[in-house]
């Protein structure tokens, strides 16, 4: 396995982890603790060389039922950077998956809670894919409206934290 350098936009993870660790919020509110769990099991599994799957965990966090004025945000903002970080870093010769092609069938296929929410914040990371990998195809065979990078934010704006927005929008300058 190779040496892989930790996410620097993802806390640390209190011990070893499992799929367990996330499981235990199956029935129960996923708000602050949820949110922290699942970034740092994002990091437990960037450090096993596991991008996809890392990825996916980052999927979870930006799902987890937050107001936007949690204390645990002004530390750990929504991980649009550290989704950035993770596509930009991927090792060589490991399964990374296509996260284009994640974020376009995951923003078209959403149920409740938040679905207005969350749709968005997957189209916001699609776009930041499509921007930091170009090289990943998209699902041609998903038939499906691209929404356009203003809709994206206007989007943000009405559906997700204060402040959002202009997260995403620092990230995808960063990703060109």
């Amino acid at each position: 396995m190779p040496l892989i350098e930790d996410n620097p936009y993802l806390p640390a993870p209190e011990g070893e982890m499992n799929w367990r660790h996330l499981n235990r919020f199956k029935n129960g509110e996923r708000k602050t603790e949820f949110y922290l769990t699942c970034l740092q099991y994002a990091q437990h599994l960037w450090r096993q060389s596991l991008p996809a799957r890392s990825i996916l965990c980052l999927d979870r966090a930006w799902g987890a039922d937050l107001e936007g004025n949690e204390p645990i945000l002004e530390k750990w903002p929504l991980p649009y950077q550290a989704l950035l970080y993770t596509l930009a870093n991927i090792p060589d010769g490991v399964f990374e998956g296509n996260a284009r092609v994640h974020f376009q069938h995951y923003a078209d296929r959403l149920g409740e809670p938040r679905i207005e929410q969350r749709k968005w914040r997957s189209w916001a990371c699609w776009a930041l894919t499509c921007q930091a990998r170009p090289d990943l195809p998209p699902d041609h065979q998903h038939e499906v409206e691209y929404p356009t990078l203003q809709q994206i934010g206007h989007a943000l704006e009405a559906h997700g934290h204060p402040g959002e927005r202009q997260i995403w929008e620092q990230c995808l300058s960063l990703s060109s």
